[in-house]
């Protein structure tokens, strides 16, 4: 009895070693972390959404072609516009075009575009890097000799804030949008292991840090923008935010920070590969009643066992053999 229980105590053991930390083939492990792959796959989906609506925003208004002409931070309305140096202005029709100007001016990420009513956009600057608008010197540039238009005094004193911020809006813009597609590849190796999802949700948090930052500058800058421009009365200058343009920094801010926050997560949460190698996590309970023939799951019921032919026969089959 002694040598048959110490016998069943190590099988026992045994037993109880592999059901710890049993030795799963790859489609067990696959199945065991296939909740961490999902959230990976999905913080990459948000990625690829922001990426799209960034792509959106960086080519708005770099040609006159259709739709990306109508895409502007800004539309300013001078139409109408009040000169100081013309006699009779209210007699003209279309003051703008008599002073050499053009009927309205779309600010976009790279450039502006200008044109007439009636006839849409007419030009397009070409893109150029860091731009910032600078409305003084556009209009000084296009008006006619002996033509002036006294521009209020607070567009003449913050030009060099609005260039700064124009730059960073800018910069911050074209990295997060280089980052984002880059995180797209980055985010599913998060599956591995738990140590590479710190990183990687360090560099989403920096991601998502530029797109918003980046928004809320556009926002504040165009906004203040256009409530100077459009408070002096004596002007009649008009000014419109343009709603798509700001829809799409937004939405893409938004899909930068719910990538983040879910990459987050998954710092703490969610079996890893690693994790259910070590036995640190077993992941999904499935993958354990896995047929692994066929690598599907075999619900409740425990797995088949085929007999072995080499099996071992019986011990009372080896007694009456031996007799």
């Amino acid at each position: 009895m002694g040598l048959f229980g110490r016998r069943r105590s190590e099988n026992s053991a045994a037993t109880a070693v592999e059901q710890g930390h049993p030795e799963l083939t790859k489609p067990q492990l696959k199945r065991a972390t296939r909740t961490r792959k999902t959230w990976a796959l999905i913080t990459s989906f948000f990625l690829f959404i922001a990426v799209i609506f960034l792509i959106l925003l960086q080519i708005s208004g770099t040609s006159n072609k259709h739709l990306l002409r109508d895409w502007y931070f800004i539309r300013l309305d001078l139409s109408n516009v009040v000169p100081s140096s013309v006699p009779n202005f209210a007699l003209i029709n279309t003051i703008a075009q008599t002073l050499g100007l053009h009927d309205f001016y779309q600010v976009g990420l790279w450039n502006f575009c200008e044109g007439y009513k009636g006839e849409g956009v007419t030009y397009c600057s070409p893109p150029e890097t860091l731009y910032w608008f600078n409305p003084v010197e556009i209009l000084r540039n296009e008006l006619l000799a002996g033509a002036s238009i006294n521009l209020p005094a607070d567009i003449n004193d913050i030009l060099d804030l609005i260039r700064l911020v124009s730059n960073w809006m800018f910069g911050l813009f074209l990295t997060g949008t280089v980052l984002s597609f880059v995180l797209i590849f980055v985010m599913p190796i998060s599956v591995f292991t738990r140590w590479l999802a710190l990183p990687v949700a360090i560099l989403a948090f920096l991601n998502a840090l530029f797109v918003t930052v980046a928004s809320v500058l556009a926002t504040v800058m165009f906004v203040i923008f256009k409530n100077t421009i459009s408070g002096v009365a004596e002007l009649n200058i008009g000014a419109k935010i343009g709603v798509t343009m700001f829809a799409f920094m937004w939405v893409a801010s938004a899909f930068t920070i719910f990538a983040w926050l879910v990459q987050m997560g998954l710092c703490c949460c969610c079996a890893s590969r690693r994790d259910v190698k070590t036995g640190r996590k077993r992941g999904n309970e499935k993958a354990y009643s896995m047929d692994v023939q066929r690598g599907i799951t075999d619900g409740a019921a425990d797995p088949v066992v085929e007999p072995k032919e080499n099996a071992h026969p019986a011990r009372g089959v080896k007694f009456w053999k031996r007799r």
